[in-house]
């Protein structure tokens, strides 16, 4: 059963994987087409063509492996001087990267061949160039915003709350193979200080708690010292007295990893424990959270994005020397597949798994905004680039009276396009691997 239910969410995350690059290129088809531009084809995923079907001009179609998508555009660049066409391919003594560019820019022509010269890519104003541009990756950021909406405002964030759901009678040595209480064991603290189930927390050592979380700090500051505690129990509020028992546990971060000490040592610290376990339910968010979350993903996703060199680097280390990777670091896709399926076949209600899925999905739309949003060629970011290098050039020519230039020429980047493409592919490899010789799981 596990197995079957952890194929479904790695075929979800395929489907939704898909969807997502579908609504980005989405993104670009409605206005390059509101704005005039011949658009031959719209293609989700890569490889053979496995459905297409002709509407109009545009050829749309589903290919093979869903791991990007693509519209092609007539005129992305500007058509080729007229030295260079008279030259022929330009190849003869050219080298490599002068034969890409030559290459380039006769897929290009083909293109201006293929339509009208008016309804080009390159002639449109800057502004609506990045519009075109910019609706990718829009998509995406939306997508996860409505995602989070879901997760935070429609099913809301399983949370402890003040509730006490139980009391432990006593307190059973760690290390004690049993699960009953016996007549050598202390009374819990929480038993001993009258506390039942459904009582709710209200104030501790006179600090009023609205999260249970509130509530266990200062218990565990608390160790031997007798505390009041007010709770509310049938509509009335009580106060009675709790001493916390002081028991060691392993001292953690503020990310919650295990301390270790320069021995490789696990650090203990002293805490309070009274033996009461929390009601837990969902609380949902005002709809206005959707976006604030998405943003402070956006801002963590750019940080990684920023290291992401060193990090799959670490990573590739990692996979060879057989170390645990950072459960915070880059996943390839097939590595969110895997923790898709995890979350799936987790022994979890439905609900949390629903959760799970859903902002696994959403974090991937986060991650698919920023990286498109990277300055470089052929990312979205890249001929955002050269739009506006374009209206800056433009408009400097204005401001001091000159002729207007010609449009930018982005295939003359083809060479620093080839580096970028070559970076993406090895990285994409390193993680793709790792995550399958070195996954990182959510069990551990």
């Amino acid at each position: 059963m596990e197995a079957i239910a952890f194929v479904i969410g790695l075929v979800l995350m395929i489907v939704g994987l898909a969807v997502s690059i579908a609504l980005h290129e989405i993104g670009h088809l409605v206005p390059a087409k509101k704005f005039g531009v011949r658009v031959g084809q719209y293609m989700v995923g890569f490889g053979p063509t496995l459905w297409s079907r002709r509407r109009g001009e545009t050829e749309y179609g589903i290919k093979a492996i869903p791991l990007g998508g693509y519209i092609s555009m007539a005129g992305m660049y500007p058509p080729s001087p007229q030295e260079a066409a008279r030259a022929g391919s330009g190849r003869a003594g050219g080298g490599f990267f002068a034969t890409m560019v030559q290459d380039a820019r006769a897929a290009n022509d083909e293109t201006l061949e293929a339509g009208d010269d008016t309804r080009v890519f390159y002639r449109l104003p800057v502004w609506k160039r990045v519009v075109i541009m910019l609706g990718g990756p829009l998509m995406n950021l939306l997508l996860a915003v409505v995602l989070f909406a879901i997760l935070l405002s429609g099913i809301g964030l399983q949370t402890a709350t003040t509730t006490v759901q139980s009391v432990s009678q006593c307190i059973i040595p760690a290390d004690a193979e049993r699960t009953e209480c016996t007549a050598d064991d202390p009374v819990a603290p929480a038993a001993a200080a009258g506390i039942e189930p459904g009582d709710v927390l209200v104030a501790v050592d006179g600090e009023p708690v609205e999260t249970f979380a509130e509530a266990s700090a200062i218990i565990q500051e608390s160790a031997g010292e007798p505390i009041p505690v007010v709770i509310e129990r049938d509509g009335a509020e009580q106060t009675l007295t709790l001493t916390p028992l002081a028991v060691e546990r392993a001292a953690t971060d503020a990310q919650g990893q295990v301390v270790v000490d320069e021995n490789g040592e696990t650090v203990t610290e002293e805490v309070g424990f009274v033996g009461i376990r929390q009601e837990v339910d969902y609380l949902r968010a005002p709809l206005w959270e959707a976006p604030v979350v998405a943003a402070q993903n956006v801002g963590a996703v750019a940080n990684l994005i920023w290291q992401l060199p060193v990090k799959v680097w670490e990573t590739g280390v990692d996979t060879i020397t057989g170390q645990e990777r950072d459960p915070n670091g880059p996943l390839s896709v097939v590595g969110a597949g895997f923790i898709a399926g995890e979350v799936a076949a987790a022994d979890a209600p439905i609900l949390n798994r629903v959760a799970g899925f859903l902002s696994l999905l959403a974090s991937l739309n986060i991650a698919l905004f920023v990286f498109n949003m990277v300055p470089l060629l052929p990312l979205d970011g890249g001929h955002i680039a050269v739009a506006l290098w374009d209206g800056i050039k433009r408009a400097w020519a204005k401001l001091t009276g000159r002729a207007a230039p010609k449009p930018v020429d982005a295939t003359r980047l083809v060479p620093a396009t080839f580096v970028v493409v070559v970076a993406l592919i090895a990285m994409g490899a390193v993680l793709i691997i790792s995550d399958l010789v070195n996954p990182i799981s959510l069990l551990g």
